[in-house]
Formats: C-alpha cells, structure tokens, sequence
C-alpha cells in the first residue's frame, strides 16, 4: 500500500521505523512503548473494529480510561464522554457485538477520548461503512476536533478525507507525494489524474 497505516502504527509505538524519528510536543518518541505514548496523550483507533464483542458497551468504556487507575477519575471521565455521545449511555448494558459498525465506530471513537488525548490516530474510519453510516462517523470526527483534539486521519476514500481535513499530505509507495492546506490539494490538478479519473471540476 502506499504507507498510511503503516505511520499510524510508528507514531504509536506499534512498529519501529527503519529510519527518521517522530517528534511530539517538543521529544522524540521514538523506542517509547505503545502504553507510554498513549500516557503521553496519543490515542489510536485502529482500521479493524476494537471493540471487545462479549463486553458491553460500559465495561468497553472502562477499559479506555484504565490508565486513569482511579475509579472515581474514570467515573467522571464516563459521565463527561456520554454528554457528547449519547450511545455510550443508551447502549450501556448492551454487548459491544449488537451494535451496527458505525455504532461501533462512535464508540470506539469515545473509548479513545476516555483520557483526554491531544491527538488521536484514526485509521481508515470508512472501511465496511455504506454512505449514511459514513456521514455520521465523520461528523463525530468532526466534532471531535471542533473540541480541540487534533486528529491524524488516514483514509482511502480521498474525497470525504479531504472535505474533513484542515491539511493534507497525500502518500504514495511510502512517499509524500502531495502536501498542504485540504482544499488546496483537493483541486490540484494531479490529485484529478491520481484518484478521480480526471479534473475534479468535472467530476
């Protein structure tokens, strides 16, 4: 492929680059655990769905906010995540594997927010979704940023990536191809002939 997931996984700490390094709020991260890159407030939510299916959403939840090695911190953490997203306390008690992908989508999206991550890494959040489903799994994305989060998407379908992004870098074999404000790479003539079969004007 052309290297996306593969930056998702260096950055936090799930493979070893074979060269350069990563910075983070001002150090290298580079040969830090996963455990100690997410303490340090980088959360990833991985292509595949990562929910424990025989769990209920709740218990899914709890686990996201371990780190916080406190009950009660984990509580008040819970009860702020379920203001922005409601299925985490309408689904509550309901094992993870009855929800639809996009529901489990969302909520993998709050796990990941359970400590207060700076960035989080989401991986090709379109996989398996139809249309609708993916509207609404990107909006949270959106709101998600609009709270201040930054988030570092990867994601095939060039179109929505884009519509979502601030700022774009476009990979090819491994290499940056393309770079620079979303809208900006988004009309650039080459990202026409690369993935929509022409100008995007025409399109």
């Amino acid at each position: 492929g052309a290297g996306k997931s593969t930056v998702l996984r260096v950055i936090s700490g799930l493979l070893k680059p074979r060269g350069g390094t990563v910075m983070f709020e001002g150090q290298s991260i580079i040969g830090m655990t996963a455990p100690h890159i997410l303490q340090l407030g980088i959360a990833q939510i991985p292509q595949d769905h990562s929910l424990f299916p025989n769990m209920t959403v709740r218990e899914n939840m709890e686990l996201g906010g371990l780190l916080l090695r406190d009950k009660r911190r984990i509580e008040q953490r819970l009860a702020q995540i379920e203001e922005r997203f409601p299925i985490v306390k309408e689904r509550a008690k309901e094992q993870a594997r009855s929800l639809s992908g996009g529901q489990q989508r969302q909520v993998e999206i709050a796990r990941a927010l359970m400590l207060k991550p700076s960035l989080v890494l989401v991986d090709e959040p379109s996989m398996s979704l139809d249309p609708k489903t993916l509207v609404q799994v990107f909006e949270t994305i959106r709101q998600m940023h609009r709270a201040g989060t930054t988030v570092l998407l990867v994601e095939q379908n060039v179109r929505a990536g884009l519509a979502i992004a601030t700022y774009g870098v476009v990979m090819e074999s491994g290499r940056v191809r393309m770079q620079g404000p979303a809208g900006q790479v988004r009309e650039d003539p080459e990202m026409g002939h690369l993935f929509f079969g022409g100008t995007l004007s025409g399109a």
